[in-house]
């Protein structure tokens, strides 16, 4: 197989519809486009949200909030998960594997909520201030 031969299946495509080509094409005389206004002209459409000049939608309504594009890849952890994780060293990829972070998690923050009873080395895995204390208070440190 060459590119050069690639082509659609056999029915996939059909002849494009000619319009404007007389009475007997069924699309003869105005094309398919109706009588008169803006629409029937050539080059006389109007962009996305127009609304003949009065005020736009997106306009008229106030702006609020903000919806952060990165959010879906941060995710949080809590100290008394980490001690049901089966090793001592804990990257992103052992909380995926545990199951403790989404998928495309990319940025893992450990908080401190729960005891954490055994000792563990964080790698690539930030912690806040509470949770850093207690980490190292089991004997553990955090890599970042």
């Amino acid at each position: 197989m060459y590119l050069n031969t690639i082509q659609p299946a056999e029915g996939a495509t059909h002849a494009k519809r000619r319009v404007g080509r007389g009475i007997g094409s069924g699309l003869g005389k105005t094309g398919g486009r109706g009588h008169k206004g803006q629409k029937s002209r050539a080059g006389g459409f109007h962009k996305v949200g127009f609304e003949g000049g009065q005020m736009p939608l997106q306009r008229r309504l106030p702006k609020r909030g903000f919806k952060s594009m990165t959010a879906p890849f941060n995710a949080e952890v809590r100290l008394s998960a980490l001690n049901n994780v089966a090793v001592d060293e804990i990257d992103v990829l052992v909380l995926k594997q545990a199951g403790l972070v989404a998928a495309d998690a990319q940025n893992v923050k450990v908080i401190a909520s729960g005891e954490l009873s055994k000792a563990v080395v964080l790698k690539g895995i930030k912690a806040t201030k509470g949770a850093k204390a207690a980490i190292e208070a089991a004997g553990g440190k955090v890599e970042e």
